[in-house]
Formats: C-alpha cells, structure tokens, sequence
C-alpha cells in the first residue's frame, strides 16, 4: 500500500509494479537465438535439434540460418513434450525439425536467416573469479558458453573493480573473488551477443583444463570482430609458458610477450 512517509510519491508501489511487469513480452521481442543442446536422431526417419529457445520466436515455416556454418533451411516441424506446434516461444523447450539435411552439432547457434551476427575470435568479457589460483595472462581455460565448450586464453586484464568504491584500478592478475575486465582471444570462432542483449548467448563459464572445476564466471562485454582484433604471433602455449616463467623465475629476466606487442 502506498506508504504515509511518502506524500509526494503519486506512483504505483514496489509490489504493484513487481505484479504487472511484462517480462517475457520483452524476451519474445529479441532476436531468435536457439543454441543446440542435443542432436536428436532415435531412427533414421527423424532428425531434431533440441534445446531452450534463449530468446524471440520460431515458428513453422520459418527461414533459419545455422552458425557458424551459415547454411539455411526451413523449420519443417516444432515438437514438444506435449506434442508438435505451430510457434514457440523464448524460454521454451523445444526440438526443431528442418527441411533440409544439414551437419548441425551441439553448440551450433539458429536464428533467423535475415539477421547478421558475425562470429569472432576475441572479446572483452567482465569476469568473476572464483579460485584460489589468480586469474593471469597467458593463462587458457576450457570455456562453456550456451552449450558450446572451447578454449579461451587471457590477453590481458584491463583493470579490477574496487568493490568498495566501484574505481577501476590496474593490476596484473584477479584474485578469488575479484570482478574485472578481462581480454580472451578463443581457439576457434565463436557467435557472441554482449550479456547485456542475451544472458544465455552472452555469459560463460571458465572450467580449469586440469581439475575440470569451474573457476570462474564471465558476461560478454564487446566482442571484438575480427576487422579490429590485433593478430598474435606468439601460440597461447608459448604465452602461458611465459606467464609461467615471469611468474616462478623473476630472475631470468624473460619479457612479457604481451606487454611488449
């Protein structure tokens, strides 16, 4: 109920406005994203692609392009738990049929054929980490990201959040529990959305190649096309085995391969 401390405030309350709130209108009105989960194909007369529909909406009939492949073909079926539809929302879970014969694997992206969403190599991401190991460059981790893994190496950090007064200061790892702005450069091309657009197709996961324990979270920042992305001449091996000698033998003197690209 509107509180008497308030006079001046004429709007609706916290509660009315938490009841009214239109969010899945929001999520149906983005662009199509549906990241594969699982290959379907119990016989040789079905082939479905399953997963959540991360945002927008499909419908049968509907023109698709597969990333990053860029092959199109039509949806031809939407099967459900409860049966086949003719449409399906965000949020959904769903198994899509096409029209065509097509090599789709888990990880592969869908969306509508007329939108343009080029994959990338590198990208700034904000990261939260969550191991007693700091965060350094030349440091690679497998990464997940909407149901697709690879391997991400770090390129630099850009600089760590004082969470006590939200500042950005310089520094050269991020420690447990650290939040900062961290470059990746992946092993292979990826299709990213900036978390802020798409939660599902923008936030990732780090996993430690060793132990296979998540050691970290990240939200897509911008990323990076490869128009503007600078090329390395150093492998990620040879980077991490630099980090690896600055870090354990300060006296042979070795320069930062990053620092002096």
């Amino acid at each position: 109920s509107q509180s008497e401390s308030m006079p001046w405030y004429s709007g609706p309350t916290l509660l009315e406005v938490l009841e009214t709130v239109e969010i899945q209108r929001v999520v149906d009105a983005q662009p199509m994203r549906f990241p594969v989960q699982y290959v379907n194909r119990p016989n040789l007369d079905f082939r479905g692609y399953a997963g959540t529909l991360a945002s927008g909406r499909v419908e049968v009939g509907q023109r698709v392009k597969v990333l990053p492949s860029g092959v199109e073909s039509n949806v031809a079926r939407i099967v459900t738990f409860d049966g086949d539809r003719e449409e399906a929302f965000a949020g959904e879970a769903i198994t899509l049929v096409l029209t065509d014969e097509i090599d789709i694997s888990r990880g592969d992206l869908l969306l509508a054929a007329d939108e343009a969403l080029p994959a990338v190599q590198s990208a700034s991401v904000d990261v939260v980490w969550m191991a007693e190991q700091p965060l350094s460059p030349g440091q690679s981790y497998d990464i997940k990201i909407a149901g697709k893994k690879t391997r991400a190496r770090v390129d630099g950090i850009r600089y760590q959040v004082d969470i006590n007064n939200l500042t950005q200061r310089e520094v050269e790892n991020l420690p447990l529990n650290g939040i900062g702005l961290v470059d990746l450069t992946f092993d292979e091309p990826l299709v990213l959305d900036r978390y802020q657009q798409n939660p599902v197709t923008g936030g990732l996961i780090f996993i430690d190649r060793l132990s296979n324990v998540t050691v970290g979270a990240g939200m897509v920042h911008e990323p990076v096309s490869q128009a503007t992305a600078a090329p390395s001449e150093f492998s990620a091996f040879e980077l991490e085995l630099n980090a690896l000698v600055r870090r354990h033998f300060p006296h042979w003197g070795a320069r930062d391969l990053l620092g002096d690209k």
